[in-house]
């Protein structure tokens, strides 16, 4: 039997690394939908047609260490675990990350179940010590900010 790991994992010398200067900045929602655009809806992986789940990973001073797509899901429902949604961030040393997925039909208004699971990810956030500072709906073209419509809790 051969066993095929999925994932990838990339070790990269800390020369390669960009340095913080260099790093983009995510603070606010906007700036993670532009993330989205730039990086997200250009990957290969990436199928506008359904729901992906993706995982901005942040240093303590909200700078981008990376992303991971994490899974893709059907039209209107996607399939989410916190061990998936954390793993990348423990291996990546991320002090917070923001949650993003899209919304194939444009409209970026929160379903009940993404209000759920994001409330279940920022408790699993807390006990790992992770921050979830903000879970972003892509639309087209607008995005929604679940923390901006009043989604977490203080």
């Amino acid at each position: 039997m051969k066993l095929i790991n999925p994932k990838e994992f990339k070790v990269m010398a800390l020369r390669d690394c960009p340095v913080p200067s260099d790093m983009l900045v995510c603070e606010r929602p906007q700036q993670a939908a532009d993330y989205w655009r730039l990086h997200i809806a250009t990957a290969p992986q990436f199928n506008p047609e359904c729901e992906c789940l993706v995982v901005l990973m942040l240093n303590t001073r909200n700078r981008v260490k990376g992303h991971q797509l994490i899974t893709i899901g059907t039209m209107d429902t996607i399939l989410v675990h916190q061990r998936e949604v954390f793993r990348c961030a423990i291996i990546a040393a991320a002090a917070k990350i923001v949650l993003m997925h899209n919304h194939p039909s444009g409209e970026p208004v929160p379903s009940e179940a993404d209000i759920k699971v994001t409330r279940d990810l920022i408790r699993a956030g807390q006990l790992l010590k992770i921050e979830v500072i903000d879970h972003v709906i892509i639309g087209n073209p607008n995005h929604s900010s679940l923390r901006e419509l009043g989604y977490f809790y203080s």
